[in-house]
């Protein structure tokens, strides 16, 4: 049985059964890809023989924790690590898996931090995380009591990686789908929380991303958006040249006053920069679940103020809205 037909089910509920549908089509076709590295394979095989284990409890609230090392039993330790390894990098955690700590390249759970004490309670309601990695955010969602958290990344191995943990902890109320933003349906109006952390930057019409994310959501729901942004007033952009931290996907860093007019231009309302930081070396940094460059390697060694290229370096701002 796939692991998204509860999913199907619920959308069917939801009346979205021609989305269901699509996405019985599209999810086996994404997974059945190699997405041109040639690794689904080997993943999948490593996923099918993970060993049986029964987590003694999960946390979800407070951090991701499956089990502890007590339940591991007959269960060889270092081999668990090792087909953990396979799924790498791990950028998005950190996870407590039957008491192997999985480092990952972020600490998502200070950004986590950052964000909840500024948004709506997410108990019983429909969420949709665009580009949200392997889950994590998704799994604390489902901690504060979300009804639905659907999760979409293209990346594969971000996906394997969520199936790993739902391997565990089995929770039919999180999702995280093969697929960007393109492919989801006009006009779903439909999640009471979207957010969009991360993505911004990556999209070259920044204006079209936030009507794509005002479609998703209901009358009155909430945006949660986190994207790089430069210091400046209204009207100041920064649209890098060439690269960007060793970047080259990215095109547009608006100033705050910006970013708010371009919400209120996209019709949104209520909007508010609740939160504004600038990206540490121990928020984002290489660890032996991540090896490739990282922060660090990013920025001037001799002002890391400034990336590589001479850029400001990485200063995120959180900004929520509603939509219409």
């Amino acid at each position: 049985m796939s692991p998204y037909t509860s999913l199907y089910t619920t959308l069917d509920e939801m009346d979205l059964s021609n989305w269901s549908k699509e996405l019985q089509t599209i999810i086996p076709e994404k997974l059945a890809s190699d997405g041109g590295h040639g690794k689904m394979t080997g993943w999948k095989e490593v996923l099918s023989n993970l060993p049986q284990i029964t987590p003694s409890h999960t946390e979800l609230k407070s951090d991701v924790e499956i089990g502890e090392t007590t339940d591991l039993l007959d269960v060889d330790r270092d081999a668990l690590i090792e087909q953990l390894q396979h799924f790498h990098p791990w950028r998005k955690g950190p996870y407590k898996f039957f008491g192997i700590d999985i480092n990952t390249e972020w600490r998502s759970d200070w950004k986590w931090d950052r964000v909840l004490p500024h948004i709506q309670p997410l108990k019983g309601r429909k969420v949709l995380d665009i580009g949200g990695g392997n889950g994590y955010h998704g799994w604390r969602m489902v901690g504060e009591g979300a009804e639905l958290v659907l999760g979409i990344d293209p990346t594969l191995v971000f996906v394997m990686q969520y199936h790993v943990m739902q391997r565990y902890i089995g929770d039919k109320k999180h999702y995280v789908l093969p697929i960007g933003i393109e492919d989801l349906p006009e006009n779903l109006q439909c999640f009471d929380t979207v957010f969009s952390m991360g993505v911004l930057y990556h999209r070259r019409s920044p204006l079209d991303h936030l009507y794509e994310l005002r479609a998703c959501l209901r009358s009155g729901g909430e945006l949660v958006l986190e994207t790089l942004v430069i210091e400046g007033e209204e009207g100041t952009v920064l649209m890098p040249e060439g690269r960007y931290a060793k970047m080259r996907n990215v095109w547009f860093f608006p100033s705050i006053a910006t970013m708010e007019l371009w919400l209120r231009r996209c019709g949104f309302k209520n909007v508010s920069c609740v939160d504004v930081s600038v990206t540490s070396l121990e928020e984002q940094r290489t660890t032996e679940w991540m090896t490739f460059e990282s922060l660090t390697d990013f920025l001037d060694p001799n002002d890391q103020t400034k990336t590589l290229e001479g850029h400001p370096a990485p200063m995120r701002a959180v900004f929520t809205a509603t939509a219409p």
